[in-house]
């Protein structure tokens, strides 16, 4: 076998470039998965595939008569197991769960490298182009499209506080802010409030300024979910 030869060193250059692009963007943005874990998804998939399409070239030993090559079975392993690497990095940080657009730009890249590595070179660049447009449009879109801003918010009290259910409420409802659910649990000599509020960021600067005011709240914690 050639290792020089076009039709290996193409698929080849073009999933690390395509991984490499998209992994910068995943790099800037601090995503679980960056800039190396691409190139290598979407070169593991070209690899792959051109080991399916070139079956003959390293199947020496088996009469050419019998070999039947069929990339789309590879494709399925391929996309198939690029869901386990997908699931690592998708968390549950608090009421929020991070690492889904990494997963899905992982499972792009692998499809651009299956497409590199049957030859599809123009599907192929589009698609890269279309999937760079599209992570790099999310700044665009956070000041161009309205968004509903969520945050987890967890108020504690000292146990004696004259603070009920509905007086919280009554708090959020002052900030403008909206909820659906409110937890309530005591420990110790701690009584907390927790809930997930909606329309945060408009009233994020009063509200934090009276829970520091308020001599009965001991402590309180405020995670804004990320865009």
């Amino acid at each position: 076998m050639d290792l020089f030869d076009p039709d290996l060193l193409w698929p080849i250059a073009g999933a690390i470039l395509a991984g490499g692009i998209i992994g910068i963007e995943r790099e800037y943005r601090s995503s679980p998965a960056g800039f190396r874990t691409h190139i290598l998804v979407c070169l593991s998939s070209a690899l792959l595939m051109l080991a399916a399409v070139h079956q003959v070239r390293w199947l020496t030993d088996t009469p050419h008569d019998i070999i039947r090559i069929d990339p789309v079975r590879m494709a399925h392993g391929v996309l198939t197991g690029i869901g386990f690497l997908c699931g690592g990095v998708i968390f549950r940080e608090g009421f929020t769960v991070r690492g889904l657009t990494t997963a899905a730009s992982l499972w792009t890249t692998s499809a651009l490298g299956v497409l590199f590595g049957v030859g599809f070179y123009a599907l192929a660049i589009a698609g890269g182009a279309a999937t760079l447009l599209v992570l790099a449009a999310v700044a665009l879109t956070e000041r161009l499209l309205p968004q509903r801003r969520y945050a987890d918010l967890k108020i504690r009290y000292s146990r004696q506080a004259p603070v009920s259910r509905r007086a919280f409420c009554d708090l959020l409802a002052a900030h403008r802010l909206k909820t659906a659910a409110v937890n309530q649990a005591i420990q110790g000599d701690t009584l907390e409030y927790s809930a997930t509020v909606e329309g945060f960021s408009d009233a994020a600067e009063a509200l934090l300024e009276a829970l520091r005011r308020d001599p009965e709240v001991i402590g309180f914690e405020c995670q804004p979910h990320k865009a």
